[in-house]
This record gives C-alpha cells, sequence and structure tokens, in this order.
C-alpha cells in the first residue's frame, strides 16, 4: 500500500488519498468491528477519518455523536492521536442545529469532549444555514481557530454562491479561509458539482473530499437490474441509477475492473481520485472485510483511455 499523502488546500494538513467515513460506528458496525475497521485502515497508512456530530442520530437508541464517541475511546486505546488525522462537522446534531455562532462553539466543545481530542483537524460546516447570516458563522469557525480547537474548516453540502459569500467575509475581515470542500460526487452525481463547484474549488484551492463516493453501493456493481434492489434497506436511495444508463455505466466499470484484476468499486473510487482537485474520496466499510476493495482504489492509477470511457459511460448523469 502507498505511503503517499496530500495537501489539504492551504492547510498544513497531509492525509491519506482514501478518507475512512464513520457514518457506520455505532450505526451498522458495533464498537467493535468498527475499531476493526479503524485498525486495518491505519495499518495499511490510512490516517484519515470523516465523521460528524450527528452520526447516527437517526439510528433508533441513538441521540448523535455515537461515531465521535467510538472514535475517541479508539484513540485513547491505541494512543495513535499524534498519527492521526480527524474531521467532524456541526449543523445536524438534534441538540445543535444550526449555524450561530454560541451553536457552532457549543457543538464544538461537545466533540471535542467526545472526541477525547483538544483540537478538531478539520472542522466542517455541516449543511448551510440560510436563517444565520455567514457573517456569524464565519466569525465563529475563525474563533475556533484562533483559540486552537480547530485546525481547519471545511465547507459540505454548500452552493457556489454562498461558498464564494464566505471566502468574501473571511477576507475582508481577516478571517482563517475554508480549505476543504465535501460535496455529493461521483460517477452517476456529477452535473451540480463538475458545473459550478469544481471551478470554484480551483480557484480558491480547495481540497475536495467527494461524499457517497460509492453511490449508496450501486458503483459497487451489486446491482446489474432493477430486481436486485426489490426489498433491500437501499432501494430508495438507489432507484434514480436503476436504468439503461446506470447499468451501462456498470458495464464499463466492469470492463475497467477485469482489466486490472480489481472490483468494481476500486475502480469507481479510482476515477474521482483522479478528477482534478479531489485529494480522497470518503468511502465507508462496515466490517473489515469491505476495506480491501477501498483500499486498493489508492494504488490503481487508471488509463487515459479508461478515464475516457468511463467519462463517457457517465455522461448522461452530467445533466
Amino acid at each position: 500500500m502507498t505511503d503517499k499523502r496530500v495537501k489539504v488546500g492551504n492547510s498544513d494538513l497531509e492525509v491519506f488519498p482514501l478518507v475512512l467515513g464513520g457514518n457506520t460506528f455505532g450505526w451498522t458496525s458495533d464498537e467493535a468491528t468498527s475499531r476493526r475497521v479503524l485498525d486495518e485502515y491505519v495499518e495499511v497508512g490510512g490516517n484519515f477519518i470523516d465523521t460528524a456530530d450527528v452520526y447516527s442520530a437517526w439510528a433508533p437508541g441513538n441521540a448523535g455523536g455515537e461515531s465521535e464517541i467510538i472514535l475517541g475511546r479508539w484513540l485513547a486505546v491505541r494512543g495513535n492521536r499524534s498519527k492521526v488525522i480527524v474531521a467532524t462537522k456541526v449543523s445536524e446534531h438534534p441538540q445543535y442545529k444550526g449555524l450561530s455562532h454560541d451553536n457552532v462553539i457549543a457543538a464544538a466543545d461537545e466533540s471535542l469532549l467526545r472526541l477525547g481530542v483538544d483540537e478538531i483537524d478539520l472542522y466542517y460546516a455541516h449543511f448551510d444555514d440560510k436563517a444565520t447570516p455567514l457573517e456569524e458563522t464565519a466569525a465563529a469557525f475563525d474563533e475556533l481557530v484562533k483559540a486552537g480547537k480547530i485546525r481547519a474548516i471545511g465547507l459540505s453540502n454548500y452552493t457556489a454562491d454562498r461558498i464564494e459569500e464566505w471566502f468574501r467575509i473571511a477576507r475582508e475581515h481577516g478571517y482563517a479561509l475554508p480549505v476543504a470542500l465535501e460535496p455529493h460526487y461521483n460517477l452517476v452525481t456529477r452535473g451540480g458539482y463538475e458545473r459550478t463547484l469544481a471551478p470554484l474549488a480551483a480557484r480558491e484551492s480547495l481540497a475536495v473530499f467527494p461524499y457517497f463516493s460509492l453511490a449508496a453501493g450501486f458503483l459497487t456493481g451489486k446491482y446489474r437490474s432493477a430486481a436486485d434492489a426489490e426489498g433491500k434497506a437501499r432501494q430508495g436511495m438507489v432507484a434514480d441509477y436503476l436504468t439503461a444508463d446506470g447499468f451501462a455505466l456498470v458495464d464499463a466499470l466492469d470492463e475497467v475492473a477485469k482489466a486490472h484484476g480489481v472490483a468494481i468499486a476500486t475502480v469507481a473510487l479510482a476515477w474521482l481520485r483522479h478528477r482534478p482537485q479531489v485529494a480522497g474520496p470518503i468511502a465507508s466499510a462496515r466490517t473489515p472485510e469491505q476495506l480491501p476493495a477501498l483500499l486498493a482504489s489508492v494504488d490503481l492509477d487508471l488509463t487515459a483511455d479508461e478515464i475516457a470511457a468511463l467519462d463517457k459511460a457517465s455522461e448522461p448523469f452530467t445533466k
């Protein structure tokens, strides 16, 4: 496995080019399984974990923060905090909704406690809060940087216009500038990101970490017909991809995968890694057995012809 690292925008953070998603911790992965996944990820050189304060409030019996707690306990037991980059997010926790100044500060303090760390490496505004002036939110994030509670700022699920406004405000007031962008982006969700966010990311030197990199499992090749999704938990999430265009794309991925002797998911992640500004896709593993296919993407270099073929096959999804 490669030991290469990529720089996160203009920050001093250097991360592994495959980000381990922490959304499964405490949800579909119990604590013991989550630790095994984390152990195996770092064993091959992985160093970047992406979580959020809301993970996984949606699960029965959970209140939010379960993922951070499991990650924090693992960091404490392994004693490897200095070797791991931690990203978490604010705005969606049931007790800390929105991005008002006081809420951002209080939520950050709670995340620090759950993670058991003194500083969050990358802190994202998870979803835009139109009810709070951007000036107030940007000021709160800058305050956290100056207080040493966070090292860098990231934005997730923001429109290009709102990101540009954040940068304008930050420059006007001398605030710390965002260094990372976490958008919904993959081979079957291309249009929105590529039209407006990609040019902005390039202009502002933002490191891009796409989420839903495997489109809720569709880009693993597990669905080869609409019938394959019948009755499955993620049927609703993949419904829009269960089309002739979607299956043709999976066939194209399969062809490239066979040429390299790798899994379809490996190729889908490698395609993302080859995109401009993408520092590393985010992918989650419910079990350690799912990790190898994800990790293999880091060392898979696609040819220009293979990238062109995947670009063409996914063209219907650029609308």
